[in-house]
């Protein structure tokens, strides 16, 4: 039984990423594999799919789709107005065209190192990125690598940053969103460094090869950079006061985390709606577009989590966690290979965390391993296996984001975000195990 566990499970895995880079649907792919999981593992399927899979979909939905909703809107506003070309044509201005990618890097990290959810991150910089990569003549199809590099590799999992991948292991080891010292701070540049270099060598020898500026005929919806003029200062303001605002409401304040993004999200929509209602007079439909461009988002992250659940109910998942967590003399790299491979199983960095950690958190710390160490090796885990096709972030920016296809884009984020970020856990585990 156990073998046909593992034969369901890992078909189960193979078939989703398949279907995913093939561009099927990905709420029928989700649905269809985590049925083909269900009856190899001999779960009753009328509870696998109608109690876990859809806890597991409708707890995401719960959870994310107001700040979602909004972030979606607040893009879109950024967009219509002509926000974004502002900011894009400054930062042109500032870093020049041939930095455009590093440009799309550095906004996609400052808002999630804010704070930001990523998923706002994605409809808020796209705008932005698509002006900047228009301007400096670059493929289109870097775009989702840039902005998912950004957002999820380095700075949701180096020392001090406010995303839940960080701050998840505060509650089961005891520690602060800082642990893990200087050697945290060395993976999390580590990841930059090598992570830039890796875009900015593929690009080159994409421009060098021919391509150019190709967006596909479903994301040509941005006007001119002339169309719309919105003055510097404005155009920065909401993005300024998102940040900050969350920052503020959160540290100062206390406010949980989604709470204080919420009002941080509606006092910036609020002063996009009074700084740009001029310019949004040409456009209409802002509204609608935004939350549409959510409800797309949020489905197809909530149809991952709902196959992460109904894997973990598996036979052969529970496992692949024993095994893990008993190979004697490699206790750091055991935590690390745990943590990366239910993120990678689940799809979700978060969910990946939220399923492991209170299974293995009590183990390893029973070895009376180093509480900072493991944090940060499971924060930097978390981070790897995760960004593999099926991850919920990434199809909402290639798909919904960008109108991308996962066979144009998908190469380069696996690159810069899986094998970059593998690879420097690695040193990671290293590093801990020596020092």
């Amino acid at each position: 039984m156990l073998a046909i566990s593992f034969l369901g499970l890992f078909l189960g895995l193979a078939l989703l990423v398949f279907l995913t880079m093939k561009g099927v649907n990905i709420i029928i792919s989700a649905v269809l594999c985590a049925v083909l999981v269900a009856l190899f593992s001999g779960l009753a399927l009328d509870e696998a799919m109608l109690d876990t899979y859809m806890s597991g979909f409708t707890g995401f939905f719960t959870t994310w789709f107001p700040a979602i909703l909004l972030g979606a809107i607040f893009g879109q506003i950024m967009d219509d107005s002509g926000a974004a070309k502002t900011i894009a044509r400054k930062a042109r201005d500032w870093f020049g065209e041939k930095r455009a990618i590093m440009a799309v890097v550095g906004a996609s990290a400052i808002l999630t190192y804010g704070g930001v959810s990523v998923f706002v991150v994605g409809f808020s910089v796209y705008p932005i990125a698509y002006q900047l990569f228009k301007s400096a003549n670059l493929p289109h199809r870097f775009i989702p690598g840039a902005m998912v590099f950004g957002s999820i590799s380095f700075t949701m999992t180096s020392p001090g940053s406010p995303e839940v991948q960080n701050l998840i292991p505060t509650e089961h080891f005891g520690t602060t969103a800082v642990a893990g010292g200087f050697i945290g701070v060395i993976c999390g540049f580590t990841i930059l460094l090598l992570g830039a270099y890796a875009l900015k060598l593929a690009v080159g020898r994409a421009v060098a090869a021919g391509e150019q500026f190709d967006p596909p005929a479903a994301s040509r919806q941005h006007g001119d950079d002339d169309a719309l003029r919105i003055p510097a200062l404005a155009a920065l303001v909401p993005l300024v006061v998102l940040v900050g605002g969350f920052n503020l409401l959160s540290l100062v304040f206390e406010l949980r985390a989604v709470e204080a993004l919420l009002v941080a999200m509606v006092t910036s929509l609020a002063l996009g709606f009074v700084l740009f209602r001029h310019a949004l007079d040409h456009s209409t439909g802002t509204l609608a577009a935004g939350a549409d461009n959510a409800l797309v988002a949020t489905a197809n992250t909530c149809a991952v989590v709902g196959f992460g659940a109904v894997a973990a109910l598996t036979p052969a998942f529970k496992e692949i966690v024993a095994v893990l967590t008993d190979l004697p003399g490699l206790e750091y790299a055991g935590l690390a290979m745990a943590v990366t491979v239910i993120a990678g199983i689940t799809g979700s960095a978060s969910g990946g965390l939220g399923i492991a950690l209170p299974i293995l958190a009590p183990i390893y710390q029973g070895m009376g391993l180093d509480n900072g160490a493991m944090h940060r090796i499971s924060a930097l885990a978390s981070g790897g296996l995760d960004s593999l096709p099926h991850n919920g972030y990434v199809v909402t920016t290639i798909r919904a984001i960008c109108k991308e296809t996962h066979q144009r884009a998908y190469p380069m984020i696996f690159v810069a975000s899986v094998l970059v970020p593998s690879a420097v856990l690695m040193l990671a585990v290293l590093l801990y195990t020596l020092f």
